[in-house]
């Protein structure tokens, strides 16, 4: 892919990410496209992440599976007014390429039970395996989102017990 395409990608899901397009909130509708964007979300078929058996402990979260194609971060973004909050993320965590099994992310505090995540990858662009999570212009971060075409690699889903 080309830097332009994903510098497109990464506005088309940081508009979604800040509300400006309607961006489902369901567990059963993320796959399908935001409203007013060709932008969808899920599953690709050389990036995915299995979020439908999350476990917790207290602030930590482990997910049985997630594969990314480049090194890369596992990430959690916070909601607020029942809308992921892109400008900030609550806890990421580095993942090589290929197939990762019960990937670990910690979080500052432990959230009540159906507190609400966005669950992505990141690519880690540069390859330090430091998260940089720095704003390259006013929407863009350095490390970019994963896609796969149309399709940001993410899930949404509520805090298990």
């Amino acid at each position: 892919m080309n830097t332009p395409f994903l510098r497109i990608c990464a506005v088309m899901i940081s508009l979604a990410l800040h509300g400006c397009v309607a961006t489902p909130v369901s567990e059963d509708i993320p796959s399908g496209a935001a409203a007013q964007s060709s932008v969808t979300f899920g599953d690709g078929e050389k990036n995915w992440i299995v979020a439908d058996d999350v476990t917790r402990n207290g602030a930590r979260f482990t997910f049985s599976e997630v594969h990314i194609q480049n090194n890369g971060w596992l990430v959690l973004h916070p909601f607020k007014d029942g809308k992921p909050v892109g400008e900030i993320y609550a806890g990421a965590t580095y993942i090589s390429s290929g197939t990762n099994t019960n990937v670990e992310i910690s979080i500052a505090q432990a959230p009540a039970p159906g507190t609400m995540f966005l669950v992505m990858l990141h690519q880690d662009v540069n390859e330090n395996r430091a998260f940089d999570f720095v704003f390259v212009d006013e929407r863009n971060v350095l490390d970019e989102a994963v896609f796969e075409g149309n399709k940001m690699i993410s899930h949404v889903f509520a805090t298990p017990e």
